[in-house]
């Protein structure tokens, strides 16, 4: 997958109602999971407790909690876009987020996004982009939502 260059907002503007691109496939490990339970203290038992779930759980294994799925955003954003001539890029906020799917310990995902409006605040640009998180070979996505970045441009 190439990697989207943008060097000032020009360039960044004429992708408005485009898509952006696709990121490389992820692997959800147990190993994540454990570790972003240990660092939200949510310990729920059908993320961490792998023999409760194969026999309680619906899923038949533990599965990702909705905010780390949300949490790799950046990573893989990072592997859409590179937004160069930047001073600061400021996470401004998320709307319409939903968790579609439960996404299971050994699954894999990537994120799709799409460029939904660019406005310029006086040198600063506020991007909508609308991301998906899909699941590979899974007709549902893990997750969508409009994310909100500021650009503060050199």
């Amino acid at each position: 997958m190439n990697k989207l260059v943008i060097n000032n907002f020009e360039e960044f503007e004429q992708y408005v109602g485009k898509e952006l691109g696709v990121s490389d496939y992820m692997q959800i490990t147990q190993e994540q999971i454990n570790k972003f339970a240990d660092a939200t203290f949510d310990h729920q038992w059908i993320h961490v407790d792998v023999e409760k779930a194969k026999a309680e759980s619906p899923y038949k294994s533990t599965i990702s909690h909705g905010y780390l799925n949300l949490s790799i955003l950046p990573y893989l954003w990072n592997q859409i876009i590179e937004v160069n001539n930047v001073k600061m890029l400021v996470n401004y906020g998320i709307e319409k987020l939903r968790f579609n799917q439960a996404v299971l310990v050994g699954n894999e995902v990537r994120l799709r996004a799409k460029l939904l409006s660019l406005v310029n605040l006086r040198g600063v640009a506020k991007a909508e982009i609308k991301v998906s998180l899909e699941i590979k070979d899974c007709k549902k996505t893990a997750l969508d939502a409009t994310v909100i970045f500021l650009y503060h441009f050199m």
